[in-house]
């Protein structure tokens, strides 16, 4: 049974029962519907006026699509988190704290206990803001964003689902339903450092994840290199993972893979930092990171087991 609510004269509230509900309240009324699960950024940008949904339908109620949950695939062991995965329920989970803290790191910075209380996985994905935590490390891991429709399901790489600043991929009638995310194997190490006017409950200045690989006498086999808050969307830094790959990571080799960075990099001016401030700060956090990494892949045996 639907319930709806008039918010304004131009927006409905419909709480869904079930998943084909809502999806088919989305198919329904097309790009005129949004979901809406937490609703810690959505509801700023109705207050804002930067949105008017003509119906807004809410996940609350769809046990089916929370939690977090470890499955076999073809190419190894992976974690599916449900798109109403709260921010709390990734820094609670102690099986996401071995195998990828980077992401546990970064949604324990999203806002405060509030936020992070009834913030979801799949809102900081949806909403699409350059500065969103949880996509660096998400990218890193090569997550999948997976979407359905009334009959099909697809899955694409987080960095492809985000199309640009408050852009996906997602179209009318779409519900991002979960995100896939493969547990690291070998010694693999990551982390998440974010810049703000304080550590948390802040909107990122800049943001950077990094995964390392790392062999013999320290040196880099694999990197992935994702940077947020210093262009439209998220990116990856791929011209600076190569400049680490095959190398130890020493000073002249992390000045490289920073100059990297920063070329890939498009900052702007606004009322966090000015973008020569984001310049700056690129080199020095990835120095910061990889050195991170690196030392805690001296610990990493496994499939994200620490000793």
């Amino acid at each position: 049974m639907t319930s709806a609510t008039v918010l304004r004269p131009a927006a409905a509230f419909v709480t869904a029962t079930s998943l084909d509900e809502a999806l088919a309240v989305l198919t329904e009324h097309g790009d005129v519907a949004r979901a809406i699960a937490g609703g810690t950024d959505l509801m700023l940008q109705l207050r804002r006026g930067e949105l008017a949904p003509g119906v807004l339908v809410s996940l609350g109620r769809l046990a089916e699509l929370a939690g977090i949950a470890e499955h076999e695939t073809s190419t190894g062991p992976s974690v599916r988190l449900g798109t109403t995965t709260t921010h709390r329920m990734i820094t609670g989970s102690a099986r996401l704290a071995d195998a990828l803290p980077a992401l546990v790191r970064a949604a324990g910075l999203v806002g405060g206990r509030q936020t992070q209380t009834v913030g979801t996985i799949g809102g900081n994905i949806a909403n699409a803001s350059p500065a969103a935590d949880l996509v660096p490390p998400l990218a890193v891991y090569d997550a999948q964003v997976v979407v359905r429709s009334g009959d099909a399901e697809r899955s694409m790489p987080v960095l492809e689902f985000i199309t640009g600043r408050r852009a996906t991929a997602l179209l009318p009638g779409e519900l991002i339903t979960a995100v896939d995310v493969p547990i690291p194997a070998g010694r693999t190490a990551s982390t998440f450092l974010k810049v703000g006017r304080r550590a948390a409950m802040e909107i990122s200045i800049a943001s950077m994840a990094v995964r390392v690989v790392v062999g013999d006498d320290d040196i880099i086999t694999d990197a992935r290199i994702a940077i947020g808050a210093c262009g439209p969307k998220p990116f990856r830094a791929v011209d600076a993972e190569v400049a680490l790959v095959g190398n130890a990571p020493t000073r002249e080799v992390l000045s490289t893979a920073g100059h990297a960075a920063v070329a890939a990099a498009s900052p702007i001016d606004d009322r966090r930092g000015t973008a020569r401030y984001r310049t700056q700060l690129i080199p020095r956090l990835l120095a910061r990171a990889v050195a991170d990494a690196v030392a805690q892949a001296a610990t990493v045996t496994d499939k994200g087991q620490t000793l």
